[in-house]
């Protein structure tokens, strides 16, 4: 194998890596993971509105 076989190869490697993140992080069944993931920044802040008088 020559060196442009090897690049080729590793490229379609990481091209079907990134197919099956973009798969797995859109299925629907870890919509609801994600979601409850992407409001984790503001429960601080929730629980600080809500013991404020």
């Amino acid at each position: 194998m020559d060196l442009g076989t090897m690049k080729t190869i590793g490229l379609l490697l990481a091209m079907l890596g990134f197919a099956l993140i973009c798969w797995w992080a859109y299925t629907p069944r870890n919509r609801t993971r994600f979601d409850e993931d992407a409001m984790l920044p503001f429960v601080d802040e929730k629980k600080s509105k809500e013991n404020q008088p």
